[in-house]
Parts: C-alpha cells; sequence; structure tokens
C-alpha cells in the first residue's frame, strides 16, 4: 500500500481507543487491499483504485465512529422524542411568562416603558436559551450513560379513533398571546409614563386608586388568558372546556371593565381634568362607546369559539 492508505488508517486510528487500534489497523488493512485489488482485476490502475476505495470508505472519523459503535449525534432516536416534547412544554410557557413578569417590574420601578418591554423580551430570550441548553445537555449525559428513561411502552390502543387535524394555528395562538402581553404592558406603562400634568408629574390614565383592587384582577385574568392560548395550542383544536374558561375569561374582565367604565371610576379624574372634552360630557361619550365595543368583541369571541368547538366535535 502508499502513503495514502497510511495516511487514512492513521487518520482513523487517531479517534479508535489504544486499546482496539492494532486490531482494527490489521482488519481495515486487509479490507482496502481486498477492495483495490478487486478493482485492479477489473482493469482499473492501481493509484485509481485506491483512491476510489479510500473515497468510498469515506470520511475516516465517521469510519472509525462505524468500528467502535459510537454515536455521532448529540441526542438520539431513543431519546429524541421525549427532549423534544419536554422542550416544546418548557419553551412553550416558561419564558413567556418570565418574560412577562419581567417586563411589569421593569415597568414599576422605572420610569421607562421601552426599557420595560426590552426588558421582558431580553429576559424571556435569555430564558429560552437557558432552557435549550440545559434540557439539551441533561438529555445527552443520559444518552451517553445509557440511563433507560423508563417511558411507557408505545401501543397501538393510544392511536387517537380520529385523525383530528390541526384548528388552532401557531400564528393566531402568537398573534393572540402577544396582543395579551402589550396590553398587560400598557397597565403599568399608563401608571407611570403617560400625560404629563400642569406641574410637570405624569398623570395616571386610569384611577391608581383601582391598583387597590381592580387592576391587579385584571392582569390575573389577562394572564390566565395568555395560559389559555397555550392549553388551546397544545389541545390542537377548540374543545368545550376550553370554550368554556374562554367564556369565563372574557365575563371576569368584561364586567368589572364595564361596570367601572359606567361608573366613572376607570378614568384618573386628574387625567380627565387635563382635557376639556371629557370634562364637558365627553367622558360620558367614550364609556357608552367603550361599552359597547367590548360587549361586541366579547360575543363574537364566544360565539366564534363556540362555533370552532361544534366544527371539532364532528
Amino acid at each position: 500500500m502508499t502513503s495514502l492508505t497510511d495516511r487514512y488508517l492513521d487518520a482513523t486510528l487517531r479517534s479508535v481507543p489504544t486499546g482496539r487500534r492494532e486490531e482494527i489497523a490489521t482488519e481495515l488493512r486487509a479490507s482496502i487491499g481486498d477492495m483495490v485489488d478487486g478493482r485492479i482485476a477489473d482493469g482499473i490502475d492501481a493509484a485509481t483504485a485506491e483512491r476510489d476505495v479510500l473515497t468510498e470508505l469515506g470520511n475516516p472519523a465517521q469510519l472509525a465512529a462505524r468500528y467502535t459503535d459510537r454515536r455521532l449525534q448529540l441526542i438520539g432516536p431513543e431519546y429524541y422524542l421525549a427532549w423534544q416534547r419536554l422542550l416544546i412544554v418548557l419553551l412553550s410557557t416558561i419564558p413567556a411568562i418570565v418574560g412577562v413578569l419581567m417586563g411589569l417590574l421593569e415597568a414599576t420601578v422605572a420610569d421607562n416603558a421601552a426599557g420595560a418591554i426590552g426588558e421582558g423580551i431580553v429576559a424571556a430570550f435569555t430564558v429560552a436559551v437557558q432552557i435549550a441548553f440545559w434540557v439539551t445537555l441533561v438529555f445527552a449525559v443520559l444518552e451517553r450513560l445509557g440511563t433507560p428513561l423508563n417511558l411507557p411502552e408505545w401501543s397501538v390502543d393510544q392511536l387517537p379513533e380520529h385523525p383530528t387535524e390541526r384548528g388552532v394555528t401557531l400564528t393566531d395562538v402568537c398573534a393572540s398571546i402577544v396582543f395579551l402581553c402589550l396590553f398587560i404592558a400598557f397597565l403599568p406603562w399608563q401608571h407611570f409614563q403617560s400625560v404629563v400634568g400642569p406641574d410637570g408629574e405624569r398623570l395616571p390614565i386610569l384611577d391608581p386608586a383601582l391598583w387597590t383592587f381592580w387592576l391587579p384582577l385584571l392582569l390575573v385574568v389577562l394572564l390566565a388568558s395568555v395560559a389559555l392560548e397555550i392549553a388551546k395550542y397544545r389541545a390542537r383544536r377548540w374543545t368545550w372546556s376550553l370554550v368554556g374558561g374562554n367564556a369565563v375569561l372574557n365575563l371576569a374582565f368584561a364586567v368589572p371593565a364595564i361596570w367601572l367604565l359606567l361608573d366613572d371610576r376607570l378614568l384618573n379624574p386628574e387625567f380627565v381634568d387635563r382635557f376639556a372634552w371629557l370634562r364637558d360630557g365627553g367622558l360620558d361619550t367614550v364609556a357608552r362607546i367603550s361599552v359597547v365595543a367590548i360587549v361586541v368583541i366579547i360575543l363574537w369571541d364566544i360565539a366564534e369559539s363556540v362555533v370552532k368547538a361544534r366544527r371539532s366535535a364532528r
């Protein structure tokens, strides 16, 4: 054999445990020789035959992995599905929750709405990266150690009776979650970063007295709505339990909002006094229009969820 084969053997054995190098070198050298002799017998010159054989054997590192039964992937097929399911569950909930909470926290301690939103986005991204890294690392270690996951065996009994198409798209869910998060961020933002009063101080749009109960309640309802969107996506379609939860959350938001609007308790009195058109009857007009808009939106959303659930049930 020429130096080309020797170089190939050296590159292959470099990734092989020392105790097996002599055995594998002998076996591999013999295999290469037989393959080259076969091609020479077919009329191919020795140099071309040797080059063709080594090319066919492929990358020396991959060949060494096959000889030593060493996996060349981070997560193999035995662990992949469990890794994927866990990663989807964690990434679909934790980063969004952390991002919203960090944004709200930043908005309450700093007079910078844009900074609060940026802080929430950075926190969500950082948490997502950390989750992906550590979950992947744990599964890679488990696979290298050969640790069994002890997952239940799959059986045909787990097959759904009827194939279910996804009736809830990722685009719709993401759009709803983004809207809800913006609404959640607006509540603390309007308290710290809104209209400037006559003395240069910030005037909250909503009555600050509502922070004792009503605004925290609305925040809880909005966060629960985000969780409902995630549950809806995981269920792949509208179910009657999701319809009921959606209706409850809609009413939990609409009833207090409408009552506060009709009782003139939603807007900050100092904010209202800042604008003449609100003082001179405009506040009642805004309240009536807002109530009608809330009622229409809530009824439409509930009716749409019922229609989609009936379609999914067929």
